[in-house]
Formats: structure tokens, sequence, C-alpha cells
């Protein structure tokens, strides 16, 4: 049945206002909405008109928010709201993701190496936390892979559960569903048999796209003397050379057109990818080693070059023994504590995260693990900066990360260097984890400074932190470049 893609724009959804539209398909369209009351952005999902009639589907649709709702997770879109609109379509409400999806960013070419295995590896925590809720995804692709814009690596979000079901029934399939090129051989055939090696097979196809600029072609089971499929799937490195035969070995044992032959669940595809990724790490790390080796002697006089030209008088001096570390621009740096100090990320980032004006600035994260520090729930700290000049007091006003699952504490001012920081403090984040946001403008600098802070355990050391920060004199790119520096 054709679906009618001239659909009006509606001017309220429930209490939600709706802006645009974000995306359509055959089954449903989603609008971009604002949620007045919490001054948030919404996504809203709406069963099209020409199914809202069709039992199956309508319960499909609303058996996609149970999911969700069920299976909760860091790593999965939320659903914040269900409801049903005047007609008697329903339509469920999630957390509008900024970033984007992951096909949008393939339309430029492959990833970087390091960062498709980092994705990858989300990509398999969300689908072994369906797994454990018992859930079978059955079409994970680029365009169900959404990112949230944080500061450091934005967060990816797996979404649409629209062809989800659940485990106890996956050997009863009757209706071939999916998307060819991300779905199995057993998946193409009704009454196939699947099991979670079904979505272990579509995040090795996701995964081989990210690497190649392209899906791989549609596995087929070939016969052979035992009867079993033979046929390899493709190596990335025949595509793109320089890969390393570690990812391609993870791929190709993702994509096996046999279901015994596949990682044996996403768990297991998880401790490969970080295994991988440790090993590519340690290879990068021995000349940067080296690097910072080379430049220790000097370290001393250049960072107190660089603090010499803030002008800034902190309220009290960093804790003797911290790690000082500065992005590559020269002009932000901050202390911090030693066991924070495994990962440095001093390439700048993207005021958008906090919907300010896009671009690049100077900016910098560090933590022990970049790949994981951001998610509350795992207790890793860390801390991140960023400079624009849209945080000077006069500009727009950025919007803050929420952490809707930690309690807000009341806002606060501290004095940072003469001009005074608001910060906005999260707890009970789990395992003892908190967020402290920061925004600081810096007139005399011409621009201002956000900062955020993951902290593990009961100690507060956000003053001590941003007694720590140092900024210099304008946003002009300066000479040098530090690494790590004991201050």
């Amino acid at each position: 049945m054709a679906h009618n893609t001239a659909v009006s724009v509606p001017d309220k959804i429930g209490r939600y206002r709706v802006l645009r539209r974000i995306g359509s398909g055959a089954f449903a369209t989603v609008w971009l909405g604002a949620d007045d009351d919490l001054d948030a952005s919404v996504a809203i999902k709406v069963l099209a008109d020409n199914w809202s009639y069709h039992p199956d589907l309508r319960e499909r649709f609303e058996q996609e928010a149970r999911i969700m709702r069920r299976a909760d997770s860091s790593l999965l879109v939320r659903v914040l709201d269900v409801g049903e609109l005047p007609d008697g379509r329903p339509y469920l409400v999630m957390p509008y993701a900024a970033g984007g999806t992951l096909a949008d960013r393939l339309t430029s070419g492959p990833m970087p190496v390091r960062e498709a295995l980092l994705v990858a590896a989300d990509i398999a925590g969300a689908v072994a936390v369906l797994h454990e809720a018992g859930v079978l995804h059955r079409d994970l692709k680029p365009s169900n892979v959404l990112f949230q814009p944080t500061p450091g690596r934005d967060r990816v979000l797996v979404a649409d559960l629209g062809l989800a079901k659940a485990l106890a029934n996956a050997s009863g399939f009757t209706i071939a569903a999916g998307t060819p090129g991300y779905m199995p051989p057993e998946q193409t055939t009704p009454g196939g048999g699947l099991d979670i090696r079904a979505d272990v097979y579509a995040i090795g196809a996701t995964m081989y796209h990210m690497l190649t600029g392209h899906p791989p072609e549609q596995a087929r089971p070939v016969a052979s003397r035992s009867g079993r499929a033979a046929r390899s799937a493709p190596r990335p490195s025949q595509v793109r050379p320089g890969i390393l035969p570690a990812v391609d070995d993870v791929v190709r044992r993702a994509l096996h057109p046999e279901p015994r032959q596949r990682w044996a669940s996403a768990e297991a595809m998880i401790e490969e990818l970080h295994r991988v990724i440790a090993l590519m790490e340690r290879d990068t790390s021995r000349g940067r080693v080296v690097q910072w080796l080379g430049r220790v002697v000097g370290v001393g006089v250049a960072l107190t070059a660089v603090l010499a030209t803030t002008g800034s008088s902190p309220t009290s001096p960093a804790r003797s023994g911290w790690v000082r570390v500065q992005d590559a621009f020269g002009v932000l740096s901050i202390a911090v504590p030693p066991s924070w100090a495994g990962q440095l990320k001093d390439a700048g980032w993207n005021p958008s995260a906090v919907r300010l004006p896009a671009g690049h600035a100077p900016g910098l994260v560090v933590a022990p693990d970049l790949a994981v520090w951001s998610d509350p729930a795992t207790a890793v700290p860390g801390v991140f900066v960023g400079a624009s000049k849209a945080l000077l007091a006069s500009g727009p006003a950025p919007a803050l990360p929420g952490h809707t699952s930690c309690v807000q504490q009341p806002d606060r001012t501290v004095d940072v260097g003469g001009n005074l920081a608001r910060v906005r403090r999260w707890t009970s984040c789990g395992a003892s984890v908190s967020f402290s946001e920061v925004v600081l403008a810096v007139p005399q600098r011409s621009y201002g400074v956000y900062v955020q802070i993951k902290q593990v355990g009961d100690a507060d050391l956000t003053d001590e932190i941003l007694a720590g920060l140092r900024m210099s004199s304008s946003l002009a790119p300066q000479a040098g470049r530090i690494g790590f520096a004991y201050s």
C-alpha cells in the first residue's frame, strides 16, 4: 500500500508544540517538537494515518513504546511520553538527538577506524541491553543509530524498535522483515529461526559500512559438502587498505552466514572490540610517549609563559601533584587529579553540543577512559573544558545537559579569576556519580568557557578544579603544544 508523503504540519501534538518534520517512513512520521514546560526539544513519532486502523501495525507501534520503557539504557532512545491524537493515531515522545544519524555521517564516506570501533561497541552495548530484556531488535542499520551531542564525544543511541520482537518467539517468525544488506541470511526467509546472533550480524554489517563507506553485499548461504553455509564474509581491508587484520577478523566473524560461526553474543563482540581498540591505542601511544618525554625539560617554562598571559587570579591554587593538561590551541588548561589523566583529547569542540552556534573552538577533555566517561552509568571521572565567543553573558544561553536520571542541586556561583561562574550540580546519578555543569563569561578575554566535571565518590572537587582553570588572552592559536605536565 502506498503512503502519502504530503503531510501537513500540525500546530501541536498533545502538549508539545510542533516545529518541523524531521523524518518519515512507510509507517510513521517523526516531528521535532518543543516541550515548553520543561524547555526541551523532543522527537514525536506518529503512526501514519493510512496504517492507523491496521490492528497488527498499531500493536507493533505500541509494543515499541513498551519495549523502550522496559529496556532502559543510556545507549537506547527513551520514551518520555505516549498519547493519542484526536483522530485515534498513537504517538510516542522521545528526547531529540540533535547529532543526527549514523547514516547522515556516512554520506561523506568511511569513518576513522578507531571511531568506527567505538561506535560499534556502543551499538553492541545497546543490543546487549535489549537481549538481556528478552528482545531482538531485527532492524539495526545506520539510520537507526542516533547521536546526542556531548562534550568530548557524542553519545550513541540505538532507536527504532518497530520490528523488535520477544526472543521467546524468535523461532516462530512467519514474516521476513528487516533491511537488505544488514540482515543475516536466516532473516530473509519466513520461519528461518532467529536468535541473538541475527543482531550480531547486523552490528557487523553496520561496522563494515562505517569502515568502507557502504554496506556489505547481502550474504546468502552456500551449500558445502557438510550442507552448511560456506561463503566467507568480506574483509574491510580489501576495500580500504591499511585496516588491521584484527579489525578484519571482528567484522568477518560477525558477518558469517552460519550463525554458529558468529560471535555468540553482543557481549562477546564488545569484549573483542575493546581488546582491538586497546591494541590500536597501545601502538599509537608508543609514539606519543616519546614526544612527551622529549618535551619534559621545556614543559615548565612553556607552561609558565602561557599562564603569565592570563591575568587570572584563582581563589586557591590547584593541589600539588595534580596533572595539568592543555588544549592544542594553547588557549585553555586545567589541572586534574593524576588518576583522571589517562587519556586526552585536545583538538577542540563544537559549541552546538550545548545549542550554541556551530563551529570549531578550543577545547579539551581528559579522563581515564574517554570512550565511556560521559556515560552516567560508568564510574569514570573526567573534565571537559571548551571556549566560545557565544558564551559571553550577552550571547545566547547555552542548553546545559539535563542529567534526567540524577538529582539537581541548587545553582550557585563561584569566583574564578575575578569572574563569576554559574555552577549547576547533579548528584545521585548512580555508582556515586555526580556532574557539575559550569558556565563562565570572561569579558576581558572576549569569550566564555563551559566546563563539565564528572566525579565519582562523595568528595566535591568542583571549586578546586575551577581554581586550576587557566585561559589565554585570545582564541587565536598559541605557539607550542603541551601534553601532560605536573602542577
